[in-house]
């Protein structure tokens, strides 16, 4: 079964993913570019079922490249904040996005005023996302050219609380790594008598495209409460084994939660995967045990966010 859904994964994505030049490649806008791919293909392999999810959450995306022209043809250029949940039946393919929202870089808004503009776009590109993804999408545009840096927030508000596991001491210098695929049996905890809570982040979360092979790099930060004790060295060496995995971004986050969840029946849990923008866009999956875990700026279309130097 996983392999068939892979098969058909690589199917749906292969529409513009993997090819160079042709006709996806227009800058008059057309929604037909925009391609989904139903979030159960990417889960069945994982236990994770559509009708009784595990987890609550979304995915965030920042699309940095985004332009059209006003009525008098002078180019307005923004950013874009979308987001959507966890819940929805499909996700959008990230390459066609980037080829969908690339569409209206030639196209005319009969509008001159900056923000008029903004507004239309964002009207358009909400309808298109609801009636492709058949869910709620929140689309919000920001002023590419205001360089207002008050309007960026960190993507982990606590991110004090969380130790890097590359850097604990002791860890870095002496733990081996010797597998490069999704390994569970890696995780490693102690049982505790008394529910502890422990806060997690590594830089070193990689792994490839699906259908391309190309690399994604990404930070993921793991919150945990729980009577299980994880020990360090078998996170850090987990999240090392998705190196040569071919996975989505968001198929990444779900599967380190539900490894967690199967693993150390925990009473909080949350993971967040920030990636390293790729063709002008960064994906951000946040998957949570329970609804307060999700961090405002994640769902609040209004808060744009930074999040390490290399992003």
């Amino acid at each position: 079964m996983a392999e068939l859904n892979q098969e058909e994964v690589v199917k749906i994505a292969g529409k513009h993913l993997g090819k160079v030049g042709g006709e996806g490649y227009k800058d008059t806008y057309d929604p037909g570019l925009l391609v989904e791919i139903p979030r159960y293909l990417n889960r069945e392999a994982y236990g994770i079922d559509d009708n009784n999810l595990p987890f609550v959450g979304g995915d965030a995306w920042n699309a940095y490249e985004v332009s059209a022209l006003n009525k008098n043809g002078l180019p307005i250029t923004a950013f874009a904040k979308i987001t959507y949940p966890s819940s929805s039946k499909y996700i959008v393919e990230s390459k066609s996005l980037k080829l969908y929202l690339n569409s209206f870089n030639m196209t005319y808004i009969d509008r001159d005023n900056k923000f008029a503009v903004y507004s239309i776009l964002e009207k358009t590109i909400t309808s298109d996302l609801c009636q492709l993804l058949e869910s709620a999408v929140t689309v919000k545009l920001f002023d590419a050219s205001a360089q207002d840096f008050n309007t960026f927030h960190h993507a982990i508000t606590d991110v004090a609380q969380y130790i890097t596991l590359e850097n604990m001491v002791g860890v870095a210098d002496d733990i081996t790594c010797s597998k490069y695929t999704e390994s569970p049996d890696l995780l490693e905890g102690v049982r505790v008598d008394d529910s502890i809570e422990q806060c997690f982040h590594s830089s070193v979360l990689k792994s490839n495209c699906r259908v391309t092979s190309q690399p994604d790099w990404g930070d993921v930060y793991i919150k945990y409460k729980g009577k299980y004790n994880i020990k360090p060295e078998s996170l850090l060496q987990y999240v090392v084994s998705f190196r040569d995995e071919c996975h989505f971004h968001e198929e990444i986050c779900e599967t380190i939660y539900k490894r967690l969840l199967d693993k150390f029946e925990p009473e909080e849990l949350v993971v967040t995967c920030l990636y390293v923008r790729r063709g002008g866009i960064d994906i951000n999956p946040i998957r949570s045990y329970k609804a307060g875990g999700i961090y405002d700026v994640f769902t609040n279309k209004n808060r744009l966010f930074v999040k390490t130097a290399r992003q």
